[in-house]
């Protein structure tokens, strides 16, 4: 199955109709060999400058969350204001640089087994990732 009927497909199981706008977005999202993180408004960006194609952010917009839904996918919230989307949806944590404002993978091998001593009741935990929240230590600069 070559990439178009790939994107087809993943665009008509996430419920949207395959326009040739929202076959660009995936084009972006999905044909790359590693995967990477991005804002609605990075991928907006993206998408113009690699494919000099404008695609409204409220189409951007429906299309990702449609996709993260799906599971094809997932968000990481950094504040109640800002989310970031990850393109590998398998379990890993991440470190937040609030300097650059990347969000960069962190492998399972460099955090040590976390334990969770108490749960919600009635519920079961599904994953647990870290987020780990980094700067520049300016106490060192005078």
């Amino acid at each position: 199955m070559n990439n178009l009927n790939i994107f087809k497909e993943k665009l008509r199981k996430s419920g949207l109709r395959p326009t040739r706008q929202r076959l660009k977005i995936c084009e972006v999202l999905f044909s790359p060999e590693k995967t990477f993180h991005f804002t609605i408004n990075d991928l907006t960006k993206i998408i113009q400058e690699k494919l000099s194609e404008k695609i409204s952010l409220a189409t951007v917009y429906n299309t990702v969350h449609a996709f993260k839904k799906k599971g094809y996918l997932k968000e990481i919230s950094i504040n109640s204001d800002k989310s970031y989307f990850d393109t590998n949806v398998t379990e890993h944590h991440h470190f937040f640089d609030e300097d650059t404002s990347e969000l960069i993978d962190c492998s399972s091998d460099d955090i040590d087994s976390i334990n969770v001593k108490k749960n919600i009741t009635g519920k079961k935990i599904k994953s647990v990732e870290v987020l780990i929240k980094v700067a520049s230590d300016n106490q060192n600069q005078n």
